[in-house]
Parts: structure tokens; C-alpha cells; sequence
């Protein structure tokens, strides 16, 4: 199972919130992955 894969499944099931896979962009996932899995813009926090 790809890291994309875990973190969808995770935030699917409200294991993750909306933080939560926000904080995995850049380290698991991309920018583009986390608008697929979230339906919201990434925006990265300063």
C-alpha cells in the first residue's frame, strides 16, 4: 500500500483530520494529492 493510499484511507475513515494530512504534504504526499483526497486547495500554512 502506497503512502497515498494510507493517508486517503486514514482521512476516509476520520482517523486523520484535515490537519493532519495537510502535515503529511511534502513528506508523504503532494500538494496535488492532498487536493485529491480532501476535495479543498492546498494551502500551505506559514
Amino acid at each position: 500500500m502506497s503512502k497515498y493510499e494510507k493517508v486517503k484511507g486514514f482521512y476516509e475513515t476520520e482517523l486523520w483530520s484535515l490537519g493532519m494530512v495537510r502535515n503529511a504534504v511534502d513528506r508523504w504526499i503532494t500538494a496535488d494529492e492532498f487536493q485529491e483526497i480532501t476535495g479543498k486547495e492546498y494551502e500551505k500554512k506559514e
